[in-house]
C-alpha cells in the first residue's frame, strides 16, 4: 500500500462556521507540508429570483462580490505562510459543481470541507458533504 502524495489542496469556503475551520486546517496543512492551497466557493443560482437570474446586472455584481470575498480569504492563506495559494469560484449547487467542474480542473490531491453549510435550502452541509465524500475521485476531509 502506497502513501498518498498530497501536493495540492482544495478547501471549500462559505463563511459557515465548519468552512472556517476546514479552512483554518487546509492553512496549517498547506503552511506545514509547503502545499499549495486552492480556495474554492460556489456562486448557488438557485437562491436567485427570475428576475435575478436574468440580470446579468445583478450576476455579475454577485460574482465580483464573491471574488472580491474569496481575495479575503486569499489573502489571510498568505499572511498565516502559505506561498501558494489560487482561487477559484463555480456556479451551481456546491457539491456538484466542486465534484463535476472544479476537480477536473484544479486537480487537486485532498479536498477538505466544513461538515455544514451558511448557505442554500438545505442549511446542514451533511448533503452536500456526504455527496463529496462519496463521489469525489479524491480523498475528502470533513471538518465539524
Amino acid at each position: 500500500m502506497s502513501v498518498l502524495e498530497i501536493k495540492r489542496i482544495l478547501v471549500g469556503v462559505d463563511d459557515s462556521e465548519d468552512a472556517l475551520l476546514a479552512f483554518d486546517y487546509a492553512i496549517e496543512r498547506a503552511k506545514r507540508e509547503d502545499l499549495e492551497l486552492v480556495i474554492v466557493s460556489v456562486l448557488e443560482n438557485d437562491e436567485m429570483n427570475v428576475y435575478q437570474a436574468l440580470n446579468k446586472d445583478f450576476i455579475h455584481g454577485q460574482y465580483e462580490n464573491l471574488e472580491n470575498h474569496l481575495r479575503e480569504y486569499q489573502d489571510q492563506a498568505y499572511v498565516r505562510g502559505v506561498n501558494y495559494v489560487r482561487t477559484v469560484i463555480a456556479e451551481g449547487e456546491p457539491g456538484e459543481a466542486i465534484i463535476e467542474d472544479v476537480i477536473p480542473k484544479v486537480k487537486p490531491d485532498l479536498l477538505i470541507v466544513g461538515s455544514k453549510s451558511q448557505k442554500g435550502v438545505v442549511k446542514y452541509f451533511g448533503s452536500q458533504a456526504a455527496y463529496m465524500a462519496k463521489y469525489a475521485p479524491i480523498p475528502v476531509l470533513v471538518v465539524r
